[in-house]
């Protein structure tokens, strides 16, 4: 492969497997990675997908390969992998592909303490040289090859997240997870150990090929099960893991999908308590109310583009306490500044035992607006679409444009944005407003611009 355009992204290298991505390019890439980090020293981990323990090893052997000694800890999440960087102090690989089919795999890579690595922080290196030698040259021997070993990390990561959130005094709950055979069927068991939580597990058979439904809670299909579930339990509380279990979705006791908008909103109140004063990073199209909250609990709310990289230069550059996407990313920084679904889920079961009211009840004054949700269009023309739209609203009265990241257009009573697609010829769109009639107005005016 000596063009890896279509298999390395912004953030990470996601392709089909054995076609785009298969064990001798995973060599290269570990021995590219070690060049890259100049690391003495990595850890590498893996998810559940069939393809998995095979890429993971062949890109150890090339980092070894080159002498980077190889802690290997097995099966286990991405944010257990940033755990595993942050707490051992080493460069980081993780083998998913997140969300997508069981025939893709990918490489999520960051440098010590889950620094992430990202085109302009070493992929663009790292794709190079990996181009470099499938053209025919080869790393460079080393004169000492570096060794592979295996540890468990899966009990020091439950033990960090839970020395983060004191779960020891709430009442007990009952909660159903969905781990749509993803990775939070291996972690959950373990965090939730010796909680005062009645677990009931869906999904939890580690399996790649993903069964009963996708593993991304992102799309309403893939959470109705937990829905119904919820429901018919009497439970107190659902939540939803994505397949690499970095992403946690809520659903509360009615079965009714909690914004993670209003989780971050809620999460930032409670690192704001004990923070007092700090820093809080939301992007551009999470709930109004997530500023509000803050500014309301003493915090400094920052407002980024969309996407991790951004996040985490920002936590970085403003020493954030805590970070939310509307997609369900969390990002802490008693967490390296790296996302986990899991310490999110925490402070949400601890906010919700720590009190008698239902969830609804607790998450209704953090979720103020209507909301749209993200709304796709297959467009042609992205450029020539967005001019439209900002050309329509440009030079209005009482309104505001911005092109931090595609177009915002605030008005006093709602705010939409369009963004384009990186990866696929879309425009998302994302409206808010004080009213749901409001909503359906604005979103409607600016389908008929996209789509016209």
């Amino acid at each position: 492969m000596t063009d890896l355009s279509q298999i390395v992204k912004a953030y990470d290298v996601r392709g089909v497997v054995p076609d785009q991505l298969n064990e001798p390019l995973a060599e290269l890439f570990g021995a590219a990675f070690a060049r890259v980090t100049g690391a003495r020293a990595i850890v590498v981990g893996h998810d559940m997908r069939p393809s998995s323990p095979g890429l993971s090893r062949a890109f150890a052997t090339g980092a070894a390969a080159l002498g980077a000694d190889v802690t290997e800890i097995g099966l286990c999440s991405t944010d257990q992998l940033y755990f595993a960087s942050g707490h051992l102090d080493l460069p980081g690989a993780m083998f998913t592909a997140s969300h997508n089919p069981a025939q893709y795999n990918g490489i999520k890579m960051c440098r010590a303490g889950a620094a992430p690595i990202g085109q302009d922080s070493g992929l663009a290196e790292i794709r190079a040289l990996v181009e470099e030698w499938s053209a025919g040259g080869a790393p460079d021997p080393v004169a000492e090859r570096g060794t592979i070993t295996q540890r468990d990390v899966l009990a020091d990561y439950a033990t960090h997240l839970r020395s983060l959130v004191d779960l020891g005094s709430i009442r007990r709950l009952k909660a159903v997870v969905d781990a749509g055979n993803g990775m939070g069927g291996h972690t959950v068991p373990t965090v939730f150990d010796g909680l005062p939580i009645e677990l009931d597990p869906m999904y939890f058979e580690l399996d790649g090929t993903f069964p009963n439904h996708e593993a991304n809670p992102l799309d309403p299909k893939n959470i109705v099960d937990l829905q119904a579930r919820v429901r018919e339990t009497g439970a107190d509380i659902g939540l939803a893991f994505d397949g690499d279990a970095d992403r946690c979705f809520v659903v509360d006791e009615r079965g009714e999908p909690v914004s993670p908008s209003a989780i971050t909103a809620l999460v930032a109140a409670r690192e704001l308590a004990k923070h007092p004063g700090g820093t809080v990073i939301h992007n551009l199209i999470t709930s109004w109310s997530v500023p509000e909250v803050v500014k309301e609990h003493g915090g400094a709310p920052v407002r980024t583009r969309v996407g991790h990289s951004f996040i985490k230069a920002e936590m970085a550059r403003t020493g954030a306490i805590f970070g939310g996407e509307h997609s369900a990313h969390y990002y802490f920084r008693d967490f390296w500044n790296a996302d986990t679904g899991m310490l999110a889920a925490l402070h949400v079961l601890a906010a919700l035992g720590e009190q008698d009211r239902p969830l609804s009840q607790l998450v209704a004054e953090y979720d103020r607006y209507a909301a749209s949700g993200e709304i796709n269009s297959v467009v042609d023309d992205q450029t020539g679409r967005m001019a439209a739209v900002k050309a329509a609203y440009e030079g209005r009265d009482g309104v505001e444009l911005d092109e931090m990241d595609g177009l915002t257009v605030t008005a006093a009573d709602w705010w939409f944005n369009l963004r384009p697609s990186n990866t696929e010829p879309l425009l998302r769109l994302n409206v808010e407003a004080r009213d749901q009639d409001t909503v359906t107005r604005v979103r409607d005016e600016v389908l008929a611009l996209v789509r016209a």
